[in-house]
């Protein structure tokens, strides 16, 4: 992995290189391993990113007594 604290983005892209990689079928054991190990430290990062935006969004999203509303999402092209 280039980076520990790479963008959601950033690794999302690094992780479709490793499949498009890995999915020719001519990268020698060793480096599909390598990538592999990359592939899944990725997909942990990209999980933990995505449950502290959950809670985040939980956060942002709870009532005056401090409890979690649920609020139906809309999409912003619906208002208009």
């Amino acid at each position: 992995m280039k980076s520990k604290s790479q963008s959601f983005e950033a690794s999302v892209t690094r992780l479709d290189e490793i499949v498009q990689k890995m999915e020719c079928g001519d990268v020698p054991l060793e480096d599909a391993l390598k990538l592999f190990e990359e592939g899944t430290q990725l997909v942990s990062s990209c999980t933990k990113l995505l449950d502290e935006a959950e809670m985040k969004v939980v956060r942002l999203t709870k009532g005056a007594d401090g409890t979690p509303e649920e609020t139906e999402l809309v999409d912003d092209a619906e208002l208009s």
